[in-house]
């Protein structure tokens, strides 16, 4: 029988032990402090959330002393550095190894031609039907998509379509990857703050996901039609950077990585094109994430 959550836990599935866990929160204290009492929500709107602050700190995660945090980092969240393509001892600063490269058998693509997989890992969330989002993460709150996409024609084309939101924590790999092949239309950025995406700082105000800097790209599939990903950036995330330089992509290549900070993924699939796995539609009638990592299936088309 799984533990009982402390109160105001955040908990997940995890897929591969199949057991409901309870996040381990980088800078949980902070994170609370700044979302959860009145000094804190002054301090948020006066530094933490601005785009400079975020630069400030990733210019730290840049800085040759900025190397000292890895190895007590490593040790700390218990990450498996078999599965890292260059030895910890290589990187030259945090963001370095915040951004690294993983060997590919340690994140296998799944084969089936008719599979969409995790564009990263993390925590994700499946929404079925993007108009029923209200209630999520905090009660009365609802989706605005035409803000979320800066464009309410789009937002009329998906308001009943299918979303996966993938949340990054700071422990996990950084890179995001292609949920599905295609061929890219269009890439671009929407400019905004860097609030936190945790589910702390989501619970208090959901509207963080539209205000937020992002980055939509849009892929023409042809089980799809078209797909749209979008990476949300977050409180200290030094940037969204975009390493794909092909027209036609494939499911699992390569799309680019976030600097230091926790961040966030959503990928947009049109009405009734998607059937989401047993296990994140289950959890998601429950309001809770699961942990999978990139490559694994997260539906069929």
């Amino acid at each position: 029988m799984d533990a009982p959550p402390e109160r105001d836990a955040i908990t997940f599935f995890n897929r591969y032990t199949g057991k409901i866990e309870q996040e381990e929160i980088y800078g949980e204290p902070f994170l609370r402090w700044t979302y959860e009492t009145i000094p804190g929500q002054i301090a948020l709107s006066v530094a933490a959330k601005r785009v400079w602050f975020s630069k400030w700190y990733g210019w730290r995660m840049d800085r040759a002393a900025s190397r000292a945090k890895v190895i007590p980092f490593i040790e700390t969240y218990k990450l498996d550095s078999n599965e890292f393509q260059d030895p910890p001892e290589s990187f030259r600063t945090f963001n370095e190894f915040f951004y690294r490269k993983l060997t590919p058998a340690a994140r296998p693509i799944d084969s089936d031609p008719d599979s969409i997989v995790f564009p990263a890992d993390g925590r994700h969330l499946a929404i079925a039907d993007v108009s029923k989002t209200k209630g999520f993460w905090i009660k009365g709150q609802k989706m605005d998509l035409a803000r979320l996409l800066g464009n309410r024609e789009l937002a009329d084309r998906y308001a009943t379509g299918s979303m996966l939101i993938s949340r990054l924590c700071p422990v996990d790999y950084h890179r995001f990857h292609f949920p599905v092949s295609g061929v890219v239309n269009e890439t671009r950025l929407i400019p905004g703050s860097l609030s936190s995406v945790n589910p702390i700082a989501l619970r208090k105000r959901l509207a963080i996901l539209w205000e937020n800097k992002r980055v939509i790209t849009e892929i023409q599939t042809e089980a799809l039609g078209t797909v749209l990903m979008i990476e949300v950036g977050a409180a200290c995330v030094g940037g969204i950077h975009q390493t794909f330089t092909a027209d036609s992509v494939q499911k699992g290549d390569d799309k680019g990585y976030f600097t230091f900070g926790g961040s966030m993924t959503i990928v947009l699939i049109e009405p009734g094109r998607v059937q989401f796995s047993d296990d994140l539609l289950k959890h998601a009638s429950q309001q809770r994430e699961v942990y999978a990592r990139m490559g694994d299936v997260a539906g069929f088309s």
